[in-house]
């Protein structure tokens, strides 16, 4: 089922926003890949920087000591106009700079590699991350497509802690990992596949460890979207739903706990990358049209959710 909402245009002229962070202000600190940086929009729309990010920022979330952490994907893809849309182009290793896990200061402005490898192997382009209550992170690596090459990455879902020192891979292997984020009680996980269009979960035995899974186990896919439908950045809101952003058919994909598809709410861009909610936990929920450029946000039809950590 397919349904339109009222949505609210708050700005526009973004270089592909991604990552949006309701604060308590009432502003939205997001990214722009192409910017590339950590942007702040104001409630009338205005914007200011926060950081300038070398590489190519992704997903963000604020941790529990308020500052911004960061998946940067490293540059990988370059930026090409189709039809008057931006989209995220071939890879580029001559602008790639290696993935990693950043903290940006959100005072000063300062930005700080935490994590570049995992057990000896490199980052390859770290793209979503979200927090438990136990201050820790888990975020997905989605690789890299190079099409002159003719690979692919095969990457995984990783937990690390803001202080630098632990870093674990949690599952091997994913296909193009992307939005990632936790169940209302914190015990379960899902992420998004981009180019299978396939939204995966594991139960959550302790922070950083996931429950076995065996070859053939269709209890890990919550759900399957069908046709051509890729999947991008997710958010679970009050209901406990799991909010995809859909490209292709631009909007977002709502999916009950038990995997049935509830609606596809459309924005008018076929590249709507990113939902978050108020940072109150109230209904408003902030969405990322990143092939126009645009910050919007609308009534969402499910409760809210609070974040674990929010500034």
């Amino acid at each position: 089922m397919t349904n339109s909402a009222e949505i609210i245009e708050v700005t526009t002229g973004l270089k592909f926003p991604e990552g949006p962070i309701a604060m308590a202000d009432g502003s939205v600190i997001l990214v722009e890949m192409f910017g590339p940086r950590v942007t702040r929009v104001r409630p009338d729309g205005s914007k200011e920087t926060v950081a300038e990010i070398v590489g190519g920022p992704n997903g963000a979330a604020i941790g529990p000591d308020g500052a911004l952490y960061l998946c940067n994907n490293g540059g990988c893809f370059s930026e090409v106009d189709f039809g008057g849309l931006c989209f995220p182009g071939p890879y580029d290793p001559a602008r790639y700079i290696g993935g990693r896990i950043q903290r940006v200061d959100l005072e000063t402005g300062a930005v700080r590699d935490l994590y570049t490898s995992c057990d000896g192997r490199p980052l390859r382009a770290p793209n979503d991350l979200v927090f438990d209550t136990e201050g820790g992170f888990y975020f997905t690596d989605h690789g890299i497509r190079d099409l002159a090459a003719r690979t692919s990455d095969l990457t995984g879902i990783y937990y690390a802690t803001i202080d630098g020192t632990s870093i674990v891979e949690v599952d091997f292997p994913a296909e193009a990992p992307n939005g990632i984020g936790l169940s209302l009680d914190g015990k379960k996980i899902y992420w998004a596949e981009t180019h299978t269009g396939r939204v995966f979960q594991r139960d959550i035995i302790a922070p950083g460890s996931l429950s076995p899974t065996m070859p053939g186990d269709t209890s890990a896919v919550l759900c399957g979207l069908p046709g051509l439908q890729l999947l991008d950045s997710l958010a679970v809101d009050g209901a406990g739903n799991v909010c995809v952003a859909t490209l292709v058919n631009g909007g977002i994909t709502v999916i009950a706990p038990n995997g049935d598809i509830l609606r596809h709410i459309a924005t008018g861009d076929l590249l709507t990358t990113n939902i978050c909610f108020a940072a109150d936990g109230s209904s408003t929920a902030w969405i990322t049209l990143s092939g126009t450029g645009r910050l919007v946000k609308m009534e969402w039809p499910w409760p809210g959710r609070r974040l674990a950590h929010s500034a």
